[in-house]
This record gives structure tokens, sequence and C-alpha cells, in this order.
């Protein structure tokens, strides 16, 4: 196995029946591949997504100021930040959230595997040392990270 990169039309992908000879066969190997990368791209923004969605609805500090110590009165001591306006606000936790919490533990663990897996596939394409296919990794993971991180702020 060759360790240079070359310029070649003729490259086996990660099983035996991706064997590339032609070059439209390379055009179509490499936007597989770039649609992979875009798509590795995106799952990584919906992990994320996923993993703090309380910070895309409405962000909320855990040392938020308790009712009391907010400025509704008159009292400036009351407007005044003390001590007992940095403790946690404790969260009620009910059996549904919790259940809630191990279903999106359980997709979250899922959608990692699958992202691992799919790093680690296109890690392999990039190691065929096929230029072509090197682009095509690039250009998705450009592509991807364009589409996909914006959409982050808007979700």
């Amino acid at each position: 196995m060759r360790m240079t990169f070359g310029v070649s039309s003729s490259v086996t992908l990660l099983f035996d029946f991706w064997d590339v000879h032609t070059p439209a066969g390379m055009v179509v190997s490499v936007l597989v591949v770039l649609l992979l990368t875009v798509f590795y791209e995106v799952l990584k923004v919906w992990r994320l997504w996923l993993g703090n969605p309380s910070k895309l609805t409405q962000p909320q500090s855990p040392y938020d100021a308790p009712p009391s110590s907010r400025c509704d009165s008159i009292s400036v001591l009351d407007c005044s930040p003390s001590e007992s306006s940095l403790t946690p606000i404790a969260s009620v936790v009910t059996p549904q959230s919790t259940r809630n919490s191990w279903l999106l533990h359980i997709i979250q663990t899922v959608l990692h595997m699958l992202q691992v897996s799919l790093a680690y596939m296109l890690m392999l394409c990039v190691m065929s040392y096929n230029t072509w296919i090197f682009l095509g990794v690039i250009a998705g993971s450009v592509l991807g990270y364009f589409i996909s991180f914006p959409l982050l702020g808007r979700m």
C-alpha cells in the first residue's frame, strides 16, 4: 500500500465492493464522501443542540437571584447582591423528567456511536492517500460547517 498522496482515478475505499477504476466512479465516490462529511458536521451540531436545549430556549444561570432578592420592592438593601442571591436554585426532579433524561441520554449515546463510526470511516477514506478523496473530505467539512453551525444559534 502506498503511503504518499497520489492523483489517480483508481482506489479502493473502506470495503472490497467500493473499488473505483474510472473517472466517473471517482467523481461519484468523492460526492459520496463529501455528503458523508457534511452529515458528520450536521450530526455534531445536532448532538450539541440535544445536549443543551435550555441554552437555546432561554439562557438561565444556576445562580439567578431568588424571587425575594429581586428588585420588586423599594428597599435598596433588597436590590443589592448578597451571598444568598448566589446560591443555586434547587430544581424539582419529577419521574417524567427523569425518564426523559434517560431517553435523551440513550439518543445521545446512539448519536455519539454514529458520529465516532462516521469519523473513523472518513479517516480511513483519507488514509487511502487519494488526493481527490482527501479534497472531498475537506470540502465536505467546510460545507457542513458552513451549513450547520449558523443553524445552531437559530434553533
